[in-house]
């Protein structure tokens, strides 16, 4: 498998549907998730407790298939000397982001956008970031006038959104309250 090559780009254009998109995203979660009223309701998942332990696991999991984006993407970029298939990074993506829609779902719906502790605040403000990221990343995927450095800085920026939300949920979760099913 040979790196993934994207022709030089005269300009920032192709990205100005994807970025808007994302930035969308962002605003409408975030204005959403305050102006809606919180149902305090948990949305559960069967197999598990309670919403606080699916929420950790699932965004657990979420976060090792993440590592794995990184793996094969620099793999398809050609960084590793070793080639994993591509299907491995698309499939990997696939479940990761499957993994976060019930999470996000109770998230909004049971919680909203909060701001009193700056811990939900920051995992609140990640959320809205992640998702308006991994927008403008799908968007910018099939653009291939797009510049060189479009989906390596859409998605480590994905990547990072990720591994802060999991801090702020799941290493919280698993560090005080407990490793829970």
């Amino acid at each position: 498998m040979t790196a993934v090559n994207r022709p030089a780009s005269s300009g920032l254009s192709p990205l100005l549907v994807p970025l808007l998109a994302g930035g969308l995203v962002v605003l409408a979660l975030g204005v959403y998730g305050r102006v809606h009223t919180p149902t305090g309701f948990a949305v559960g998942v069967a197999g598990f407790s309670a919403a606080l332990p699916m929420k950790a696991w699932l965004t657990t999991g979420a976060f090792v298939l993440a590592i794995v984006q990184v793996v094969s993407a620099l793999s398809m970029w050609g960084r590793l000397g070793i080639t994993i298939p591509p299907g491995v990074h698309r499939w990997s993506g696939r479940l990761a982001f499957l993994l976060t829609i019930p999470v996000a779902f109770h998230c909004l719906y049971a919680l909203g956008l909060q701001y009193d502790v700056p811990r939900v605040l920051a995992h609140s403000l990640l959320g809205c970031f992640f998702y308006g990221v991994f927008t403008a990343k799908m968007l910018a995927l099939p653009k291939r006038d797009a510049p060189g450095w479009t989906l390596p800085l859409l998605g480590g920026l994905a990547f990072t959104g990720l591994v802060g939300l999991w801090l702020t949920s799941s290493f919280w979760f698993f560090t005080v309250i407990g490793i829970k099913v």
